[in-house]
């Protein structure tokens, strides 16, 4: 069989990387190092393989300290190595080989560039995803993120792992070893005991790096930082941490390892030493203000562009009062540094301090695109149904990503699965076959002609075919992509803090992790239920054109059939507040939903939802599709997640979220909403917008995200990027500097209605 070639981006990077602290020949001897272990260990049980390699890149590959560091912790990646998502490499035994292709220019001599090739050749046979990709992708239905060309998408990543922190805090890292220890060991627990060694070592390093930077601090005030940085380090290597400062370090540095790239609740972790410290003096909120502000820095410099969640608030926080305290210094924090990332996220109720909304919508307003607002008044009952746990458990879920739902140290949620619902429509209508491309993609699935099909349930029903197809791929791609992983990799650190990978003497894939679930991106959803309410109206209940007609408009890109195109747009569209759209989009939305989970019960994962998510890919994915009968030309973006179209929400905002307001969250495991305002909205009627925003939260909205920004300042910005390097906007499930963004994601933030 042809090798599949997984050469090309992996995930979307809207910001500039880094560059490694490691000359190019530096880096290139330690990518031989690893693979050189992988090679030693190739016949060895997976987690000794995997401590041995990870011994190669830790702790070489940690960063000097920065002058504005106040924990330590900076670490570099290279194409080459070990980790969990494609944001920092790879999963597993990773090869990046685009970005290894890239640094081979770097090198001087052909000796140098030829050690290149051999590391890129054994690569292609060794990362973990190129495995996956082997036996899963195809010329027809499945490609690889991000292969737009698709109906379907499939990945290999461990994405959105939430560690149980608060293990490592109350047990320190000896404790952790001693609980391991008491074990009846096996090979898994063996390296488990080999990584926390390595964490020590890890720690030492930075010991090291502290002193070299303290020969280089040029005032009083920073060698006493560097000074606390060194005792803290030197504490927290042997003893559990006692203070909020020891708690921040021994929490960064090991996430550092897990090669992790969201945080989880913050407030549940670190409120208690905060509110301790504060209490007895030790340390001033503006203390905790500076530590809490270099980790928003040490985030924001990982660029992992989607990521770096950060919780507080909600359901479940046993000392509120702790957590409490500890969100208003975030939100401090965020509003003064308006990074990109970390992705600022705060879980509310009926019951949360009305002082912390306040200071949310004043960062909102002042155009932070943080916090992000999820209601856990809907979201706890809705991941109690969908994910089948009790309300303790739900209470502990956590967004990640683009939004989708994990519980935080007890769940895998990682989305490996992607579906587009418009291509998968146009599928149904030409007889299997993409008219974008001319390939049949409808595997075994009968369909009939258009001019067979006489009502719109017949029509319907068609759709369905083929989607059940298609969610059959998803279920068994995402059980999939565990079982390559857990035959390649153990993910020791991720392991060690997860529920109860330690207590069954299992790795994280291996039956130890107490929920295995997954989630499925979905794109499309508006524009394809949409064109179902527009098919309805215009073919079977007005009678004015036939289907036949209405698919050979769309197939010509409505060139000829202005008209015809003019009446689509006519229709009422998703996102105005009619009742009977919006019914068909729910009506879609539930009938995915449901398909999707069925499926993940039927195969004893713990739960496999649908996420209404968007990252860029629905501009992507928008430029491989054909024109769709909402009235969206060939090759134009799909609408973002669970919002309307660009240009379709015509009756201002209300009427949006009345009708985001109508999908039923128990269905899927975690959407996108966003909505754009103007700063004088946003402060001359702040009233106004609380009660727009409290309304649609009792309706049942279960997340909002905000982007305020001034007329004509987006469409200025393209003209002039060089005067708004700092203007940040919400993409959807994360936010970016807009003048970072192509400009066709540029364009498709414009296309959505501003409110004033």
């Amino acid at each position: 069989m042809a090798r599949i070639n997984i050469d090309g981006a992996q995930n979307v990077e809207v910001s500039k990387k880094i560059p490694c602290e490691k000359t190019p020949l530096e880096q290139l001897e330690i990518m031989e190092k690893y693979t050189e272990m992988h090679k030693k260990y190739k016949d060895a049980d997976k987690s000794k393989r995997e401590i041995e390699c990870i011994k190669t890149i830790f702790p070489v590959l940690f960063r000097s300290i920065e002058d504005t560091d106040l924990i330590a912790g900076r670490l570099d990646f290279l194409p080459i190595g070990f980790g969990s998502v494609t944001s920092i490499g790879g999963v597993g035994h990773y090869c990046v080989f685009h970005k290894l292709r890239k640094f081979k220019n770097l090198l001087e001599t052909e000796e140098q560039k030829k050690r290149v090739d051999e590391l890129y050749d054994y690569w292609q046979d060794n990362d973990v995803k190129a495995i996956y990709c082997q036996d899963v992708l195809n010329d027809t239905t499945t490609g690889r993120f991000i292969d737009c060309r698709y109906p379907f998408m499939a990945t290999a990543r461990l994405s959105g792992m939430m560690l149980n922190y608060r293990k490592l805090m109350n047990n320190g890292i000896n404790g952790l070893i001693e609980i391991i220890e008491n074990q009846e060991k096996n090979e898994f627990l063996e390296a488990s005991v080999e990584a926390l060694n390595l964490l020590k070592d890890v720690i030492e390093r930075q010991k090291e790096l502290v002193l070299e930077a303290k020969k280089k601090a040029s005032t009083e005030d920073r060698q006493k930082d560097l000074e606390l940085m060194y005792e803290d380090l030197d504490y927290i290597k042997e003893n559990k941490p006692e203070t909020f400062h020891q708690a921040l370090q021994l929490f960064w540095i090991y996430a550092l390892c897990a090669g992790v790239i969201n945080y989880g609740r913050m407030d549940i972790v670190l409120g208690p030493y905060l509110k301790r410290d504060i209490e007895r003096g030790t340390i001033t909120e503006e203390d905790a203000y500076r530590y809490m502000k270099s980790l928003w820095t040490m985030i924001e410099n990982r660029r992992t562009t989607v990521n770096g969640r950060i919780i507080v608030g909600g359901y479940g926080r046993e000392d509120e009062e702790a957590c409490d305290m500890f969100a208003r210094i975030c939100l401090k924090v965020c509003r003064d540094t308006r990074y990109v990332e970390p992705q600022f996220t705060l879980r509310f109720n009926k019951n949360t301090p009305k002082d912390i909304m306040d200071m949310a919508y004043d960062c909102i307003a002042d155009g932070a695109t943080y916090p992000t607002l999820y209601n856990d008044d809907v979201n706890v009952p809705a991941v109690e149904y969908g994910m089948r746990v009790d309300r303790k458990t739900a209470e502990q879920y956590v967004p990640f990503g683009c939004g989708e739902f994990v519980i935080q140290g007890k769940s895998v949620g990682t989305p490996n699965t992607l579906l587009n619902l418009v291509k998968i429509m146009q599928i149904s209508m030409n007889n299997g076959y993409d008219p974008m491309d001319g390939i049949y993609k409808a595997g075994n699935v009968e369909l009939k002609k258009l001019s067979d099909i006489k009502t719109f349930d017949e029509l319907y029903e068609q759709y369905k075919k083929v989607l059940d197809f298609y969610f059959d791929l998803s279920v068994d791609a995402q059980m999939y992509s565990y079982e390559v992983m857990n035959r390649e990799v153990s993910f020791i650190f991720n392991s060690i803090l997860m529920d109860d990978c330690i207590g069954r003497r299992k790795a994280l894939l291996d039956g130890g992790v107490e929920i295995l679930g997954g989630t499925n991106e979905t794109y499309g959803n508006i524009n394809a239920s949409d064109a179902l309410f527009t098919i309805k109206k215009l073919v079977f209940d007005e009678k004015k054109y036939t289907l036949e007609e209405m698919n050979n408009a769309a197939l010509s890109n409505f060139e000829g059939y202005e008209d015809m195109l003019s009446d689509i747009l006519d229709v009422p569209k998703y996102g105005n507040d009619d009742r009977e759209c919006d019914e068909m989009a729910n009506d879609l939305y539930e009938y995915v939903a449901n398909g999707i989970r069925d499926r993940g019960i039927e195969k004893n994962m713990g739960y496999y939802l649908i996420v209404i998510s968007n990252n860029q890919t629905n501009t992507d994915w928008g430029h491989e599709t054909d024109a769709s009968l909402d009235g969206r030309k060939k090759g134009v973006y799909m609408n973002p997640a669970n919002n309307p179209q660009g240009g379709a929400a015509k009756s201002g905002p209300t009427a949006v979220l009345n009708s985001l307001s109508r999908f039923d969250a128990k269905y899927h495991g975690g959407s996108v909403q966003n909505i754009k305002f103007t700063p004088r909205m946003m402060k001359e009627d702040k009233e106004k917008v609380k009660i727009l925003f409290d309304t649609y939260f009792r309706k049942g909205g279960c997340q909002l995200m905000v982007t305020v920004v001034d007329h004509g300042v987006l469409e200025d910005a393209q003209k002039h990027p060089e005067n708004y390097p700092d203007l940040i906007v919400r993409v959807a499930g994360y936010s970016a500097v807009f003048v970072n963004l192509t400009p066709d994601i540029q364009e498709e933030l414009l296309s959505r209605a501003l409110y004033d």
